[in-house]
Formats: structure tokens, sequence, C-alpha cells
């Protein structure tokens, strides 16, 4: 692969290429992905979804919202260290094309920034819930009319997935969805595969999988313009990584390990004196001890630890990226950043902690409980109303369920597999709070 491609600024319907060195450097064009994705109504939505604790009533937790801006910022940063080692070591990309360290910056922000877009309410429980209902529940009557990888789709519904599907469908006087830059596309696709086979080697890039059949066609154009590497010579659809995906996915590894960890302590799920224990081994050559005794509150002291933690963890995975920058080219690097960490040992302990007081706390288990029935219960009412209308077996019920479906989601004249599909990501579209209300609504528990 070569950074030209994989920096180009074409957009859905492009007639003429775009030049980085024709652009007004006021407002870049892979700064407009960045606002166009921050202005989307789906990503307005994740100010109420899950990150760690469903329907947290409490203002320590962050929501889905916060955490994709915190990786953002992180991935910004990333990117503009990553873009000064790139054009030394590229110059023509800047004396030539006219790139700039900080064009790197602002495309693994806006994919930073979009990383969460798809992802359904109850955090990934959500995605499992979903899987679920058509694996083992009511929805796999529809297995027969589905092939294995439309029905693998539904089974392993991915966020990562849906999230591609936002960015890019088209809808009614809307061709090409938000119509971003094909470098930002690029660095969002952290699975540039489909859904089968499932996990067919143990390269990073086949952990899951980044397109629903729906999909297929837009990944492909934009993965010819971008230039990624085809990873098999089978039928199946499957490529090497945009080189910053990495750096999109450290952004995201860094920000969930060292914040999930500080929710958990100013929740008082884990003692204060694991931040001590866990996160000075991580900073321990860059702490200022005086300066660290000298805070008299938890949350400064807190502050303090994660800011070093954030920032010695960016200064690694970039001197893991420029050491591999040449296998990242080649599609050969098959792990994540931070798997090859020096300070991977500590990153381990953090990770197996928050599991263990975190991610299985009561309060969490407990709502993710009740977020398989919610989940499951929609998509029940849904699929069955959309589906007897495609039947012509419709009744007054189906037709009221109907009533409340937003217009996008209810063309029926489709093949089962897209009405299927477009029910699943009607559900995913939905906050944590919408979803317990429509419950509420459609199981007669509310007026």
């Amino acid at each position: 692969m070569n950074w030209e491609s994989l920096l180009s600024l074409k957009r859905y319907g492009d007639k003429n290429k775009r030049l980085r060195k024709e652009q007004d450097d006021t407002r870049l064009g892979f700064e407009v992905d960045y606002d166009r994705i921050i202005f989307s109504a789906a990503f307005r939505s994740l100010q109420d979804k899950t990150q760690v604790i469903p329907l947290s009533k409490t203002d320590f937790v962050h929501t889905r919202l916060t955490h994709s801006l915190e990786v953002s910022v992180v991935g910004r940063s990333l990117g503009r260290i990553a873009g000064k080692m790139i054009l030394e070591k590229h110059p023509h990309l800047r004396e030539t094309l006219g790139y700039r360290f900080n064009d790197f910056g602002a495309i693994v922000a806006a994919a930073a920034l979009a990383h969460d877009i798809g992802n359904p309410p109850f955090g990934h429980s959500g995605e499992k819930a979903i899987g679920e209902y058509f694996e083992n529940g009511n929805g796999k009557k529809y297995r027969s009319v589905l092939s294995d990888v439309q029905y693998q789709d539904l089974i392993d519904f991915e966020g990562n997935a849906n999230g591609f599907r936002l960015l890019t469908q088209s809808r009614e006087g809307v061709e090409g969805g938000l119509r971003l830059s094909y470098a930002t596309l690029g660095a969002f696709m952290k699975y540039p595969k489909e859904s089968l086979p499932k996990k067919p080697s143990p390269h990073i890039a086949d952990k899951k999988f980044g397109f629903f059949q729906s999909g297929k066609d837009a990944f492909n154009e934009i993965a010819a313009v971008l230039g990624l590497l085809s990873r098999n010579n089978k039928a199946e659809i499957s490529f090497a990584r945009h080189p910053l995906t990495y750096l999109v996915e450290a952004a995201d590894d860094i920000c969930y390990t060292i914040i999930d960890f500080e929710d958990g302590i100013n929740l008082g799920l884990i003692s204060e004196d694991y931040a001590l224990e866990y996160l000075i081994k991580l900073v321990q050559n860059t702490i200022n001890t005086k300066k660290y005794n000298s805070l008299n509150y938890q949350e400064d002291r807190l502050s303090y630890l994660r800011a070093l933690a954030i920032s010695t963890l960016i200064g690694d995975a970039i001197s893991v990226f420029d050491a591999n920058e040449d296998k990242i080219l080649n599609g050969t690097f098959s792990t994540s950043l931070l798997d090859q960490s020096r300070y991977q040992a500590q990153i381990k302990d953090i990770i197996a902690l928050s599991v263990d007081k975190i991610y299985r706390s009561t309060e969490v288990i407990e709502k993710e409980i009740a977020g398989y029935r919610i989940i499951s219960d929609i998509l029940e009412v849904y699929t069955n109303a959309l589906i007897r209308r495609k039947e012509h077996k419709m009744s007054n019920y189906d037709n009221l369920i109907l009533g409340t479906l937003p217009k996008f989601y209810r063309n029926t004249e489709a093949s089962v597999y897209d009405i299927l599909l477009n029910a699943c990501c009607y559900v995913a579209s939905l906050s944590d709070s919408a979803a317990v209300h429509i419950h509420n609504k459609i199981m007669g528990k509310s007026l």
C-alpha cells in the first residue's frame, strides 16, 4: 500500500480528483469529515448509550459520546505525531502533494470520533442480544430464507459494520450517507472483511467483521481507491487494514484501559489504592512525586495519573507504529499496537481488574440482563410486523406498530434480509433510555 492512495480525499459521487495542495487550509477536507460526524443524529444518540454502566444515574460515568470525544482527542495526537514521522520518511507527500502532519491527525480524529457510532444500546451486550434473537430466539425461523453470510450478519450483529452502514448508506435525497473522505472511512474500518469466514486467522483484522452484505459494494469501491491489499484469493472479501486504523484502535484501547479504570475508582467499585499500585507502574518514569503528593483530592490525583498514563501509552504506541511501518503497509502486522507495548503486562493487569470489579459488577450484570429482554421484545414486535406486511398478512396491531417506526425503516418491498437488517439497525440506533421507553409502550407497561 502507498500513502498517496491511502490519503485519498475522494468522496462518494466525486467526478474529479481532489488534490491536497488545492485544499482550503482554513477548512480541510479531513476536518469536514469531523464536522459531519459530530453534527449527525447518530453521533448525538451516543450521549445516552452505555460505555461501562448502563443507565447510570451519576455524572462520574462516561457515555459512548464522552468516550468517543476522548478517543478522538487521543487519536488526533497519535495521528499528528505519526504524520510528522511519515512525512520525514516520505517527503514527496509534503513537497509534491502538499500533505501536512495535521492531515494525519484530522483523519485519525474523525475516524476515532465515529468508532462507536454504530453500537446498539446497552453496550456490547446489545450486539449479543440482537444476535441471540436470531440464533436462539424467535428470529431463527428466518434462517431458511437467508444465505449463510446473510444469516451470519444477523447472528453476529456487529456495531462496526453498522457504523460503516450509517456513514455510507444512501437515503432518499442523501446519496452516499455522510459522504466522508475515503481516507477517513478506510481508517474507520477496523475489520475490513465480511462476516464469513468467521475469524479465519489470528490476524487482528479478522477478529470481527466490518460491513454487512448490503454494504459490500460501497466497501469494495473504497478499498479499491485506497489501494487496500486483498488478504486472500478466494471469493470472500477480506483486506489489509488502512495503516491509520492501527492508530484509531490504539486511541480506543488507551482510553478504555485508563478511563474505564478511572470510572471504576470514582464509582467506588475499585479502591483508590489500586490506582497507586497499577497506574504508577505505567508512569513511574515521568511522575513528579512532589506534585502528586501535593494534590489533596482524589479527583485531582486520578486526573494527574490519568494524564501521565495516556501520554505514556501514546508515546509507546507511536514507537511501535514507527518501528513496524513497513509491515503495516504490506499488511503483515497482525496485532494491535498495544499488544506490542512494553507496558503490555501493566495494561493486562488494569483490564483484568476492570473486568472483575466493573464489567462483572452486580449493577452492570443486572442491567445487561434487562437489556437482553428489552432488545429481544422490540425486535420480535417489529420484525413480525414488517414481515407480515411483506406477506400481506398484516393485522391492525401490526399497522399501529409500524406507524411508530421511522419511515426509513418501513420498506417492505426489499428482501427479507434487508427488512430484518433494517429492523436490527433501527434497534441499534436507539439510545438506552429510548429502548426502555419503547419497550414499556409496546409491552403495555406505560402510556
